[in-house]
């Protein structure tokens, strides 16, 4: 049994006791977050596909840690122009474990 959810803006497939990292979630460590947006779920040879979402299914998921992404380096420079800037960012995350895939 897997799902695709949206979160963030992005799309995962899961399946039970993977783990992920998506944009920080305000939820303390160890907690559980319920995730609403499940776009499909398949289970066995059936597949439900939502329009967009799939009403009444969830994903729940506990909270392992909170942490940053790696760096990331944006750099501009025009030529002949002695301009240059150099900006580095590093994305807050969240790591989550599903525990269990709900569909009515």
């Amino acid at each position: 049994m897997y799902a695709i959810i949206e979160t963030g803006s992005k799309q995962y497939k899961l399946q039970k006791g993977d783990l992920f990292d998506v944009e920080r979630l305000n939820t303390a460590k160890d907690k559980d977050v319920k995730l609403n947006k499940v776009l499909l779920c398949s289970k066995g040879k059936s597949l439900e596909i939502g329009r967009p979402y799939l009403k009444g299914a969830s994903v729940v998921c506990e909270v392992v840690s909170h942490l940053r992404g790696k760096k990331l380096i944006a750099f501009k420079y025009r030529r002949r122009k002695d301009s240059k800037k150099k900006i580095g960012h590093r994305q807050e995350l969240t790591r989550l474990r599903v525990k269990e895939i709900e569909v009515e």
